[in-house]
């Protein structure tokens, strides 16, 4: 890194643990607040990468990564540092590229700042993996559209001010007849659903979105008609990219409480750090966590370069996801009962890992799109 970025990521550090240090959540349906939502937009998080213009940081896709790696090593509340990342890369990002300058006008601002909360509204209940599928459907008519159909899982969505969503404008063009809109909540025929109860990321509410009947005008669409694969594609491309960030913070602060927790545990009349068994799952640990940095760097470092990342991108999220996973095992082993324990907080990073392999593509998709790329 270079001293700017090495100076900004610790100021980062510094800022979140002072004003943001996480609170322990004890149920599915403990959320973060508008309060602590405001407090990291305040830090600047909520528009790493939007133009400094329209109030963001204006980074490229390696300082947001670093970013968020700091965030979520200072923050012990993973979904929360999870739903800004959402919000930003899935949300934001595709706002910033893709909206008319009138809806930049009215949008890029608030998300920047935080006074808008983004919900990215895609996945579909007969269709998570295969985007080629949905059944929502944008019909249109003098002035715009009208959405009709159900999304089944919106991050942020019980709290959301705008939803990007994704609806079929063309039966007969398949992936080419998908259309991207930028939907405000208030608008008729939206219907945001209850916080679904989840096994991780606890403080992230999510929800289904329903629209019925509901008519969003043409300046909302995101993008020309026919586009919205390609809006999607980029904006998954920036959050599996940088979003896995979040998840090197969470490993390295994972890491530091199993040596230190190794360094003074004792059994047997020694510290536990004195057996193999233990110290080189520790050295796996480390292991995992410094190959996933490394490759999502590289990712990133290949999106900021205009160059292809994709088949980069999903190696750097396999890596993460399944470390995360791994360790998060690992930690709760080198705790044993304290790990099992909901009140330290060990096995909550473990449920917050599980699903970084199914969300922005499961991993199996994600081994696809590498297969392909090989051309198997």
């Amino acid at each position: 890194m270079t001293s700017e970025q090495q100076k900004r990521i610790d100021a980062l550090r510094t800022a979140v643990r002072l004003r943001l240090p996480g609170v322990a959540r004890n149920s599915p349906d403990a959320h973060y607040s508008r309060d602590e939502w405001s407090a990291a937009a305040a830090l600047g998080l909520t528009g790493l990468c939007l133009p400094a213009t329209s109030g963001g940081g204006g980074l490229g896709a390696l300082d947001v990564a670093l970013c968020l790696e700091a965030f979520g090593d200072a923050c012990t509340d993973t979904g929360l540092v999870f739903g800004v990342a959402a919000h930003l890369l899935a949300c934001a990002v595709p706002v910033r590229d893709f909206a008319c300058q009138s809806l930049l006008d009215e949008l890029l601002p608030g998300l920047a700042d935080g006074t808008l909360i983004g919900a990215n509204a895609m996945t579909e209940p007969e269709a998570g993996s295969d985007v080629g599928a949905l059944t929502t459907t944008a019909t249109p008519v003098d002035g715009g559209y009208v959405l009709d159909g159900v999304k089944s899982f919106a991050s942020n969505g019980p709290v959301a001010d705008v939803f990007v969503t994704y609806a079929v404008t063309d039966p007969a063009a398949g992936f080419l007849g998908i259309s991207a809109f930028a939907v405000p909540r208030d608008l008729p025929g939206l219907k945001v659903g209850g916080p679904l109860p989840k096994m991780g990321l606890w403080g992230c509410p999510a929800s289904s979105v329903e629209f019925t009947g509901c008519r969003v005008p043409a300046r909302y669409r995101l993008g020309e008609d026919g586009q919205g694969s390609m809006i999607f594609q980029h904006s998954m491309g920036w959050e599996r990219a940088c979003l896995f960030g979040l998840y090197l913070g969470v490993l390295a602060r994972q890491l530091r409480q199993c040596v230190e927790h190794a360094r003074t545990r004792r059994q047997f009349g020694r510290a536990i750090a004195g057996f193999q068994a233990v110290s080189h799952r520790i050295a796996d640990m480390r292991v995992r966590l410094e190959a996933a940095r490394l490759l999502v760097h590289r990712a990133c470092w290949l999106l900021d370069g205009g160059r292809d990342h994709r088949a980069a991108a999903a190696v750097s999220k396999v890596a993460v996801a399944e470390a995360a996973i791994a360790n998060g095992l690992d930690a709760v082993r080198v705790f044993g009962g304290a790990g099992y324990l909901t009140e330290g907080g060990v096995e909550a990073q473990l449920r917050d890992a599980v699903p970084a392999a199914i969300f922005s593509g499961t991993t199996e998709m994600q081994k696809e799109i590498l297969t392909r790329e090989m051309g198997l």
